[in-house]
């Protein structure tokens, strides 16, 4: 790993899995982003924590936690891309503030990083993007694509083609 995460920014807690986003946002974190997601990442690549820690989804009961993803936020760490304003899936167009390269590179050198400190297995049910929640995990999302299509790499195209590259990509990195 090239990046870690500030080590103040993690608890020793129990999590299941790490999900990762975009924001349909520009590139900075903005206040809504931090409201949902524990970390993000800047179109620069810099890292901003959010206003939830990794420990207030251990339990979601008391409605104070980082809610990333409808009905799988217990045990789940959020982690966003702060990009794809505008962007449509179909016909795909990345919109005015596309995903980049540096910032899908820093988000799989933070997601090794919580894999490693979390002793989170790299799966396709732990480690896995919004868009792969319904199918890998059965739980009904409301239409969210991220990511299914990578502006930087536009052969790779599908939810699962997404997935098993950010996987790939966070195994080499531990």
């Amino acid at each position: 790993m090239t990046y870690k995460l500030p080590l103040e920014w993690l608890q020793p807690v129990k999590m299941s899995r790490i999900i990762a986003h975009w924001s349909a946002g520009a590139y900075r974190a903005s206040e809504l982003d931090k409201e949902h997601y524990h970390f993000i990442i800047e179109g620069t690549g810099s890292v901003v924590r959010g206003d939830h820690t990794v420990a207030d989804n251990v339990s979601t009961g008391d409605d104070d936690y980082a809610a990333h993803t409808r009905g799988c936020n217990t045990g789940s760490i959020g982690v966003s891309l702060a990009c794809m304003a505008g962007a449509v899936e179909n016909p795909f167009h990345s919109g005015k503030f596309p995903m980049t390269e540096t910032q899908w590179h820093r988000a799989m050198d933070v997601i090794a990083h919580l894999a490693s400190f979390y002793k989170i297995p790299v799966t396709p049910k732990t480690v896995l993007s919004h868009a792969e929640v319904q199918a890998n995990l059965g739980i009904q999302q409301r239409g969210k694509w991220d990511f299914t299509r990578l502006p930087f790499a536009p052969t790779v195209i599908g939810a699962k083609a997404c997935g098993d590259k950010m996987r790939a990509e966070v195994k080499a990195r531990l």
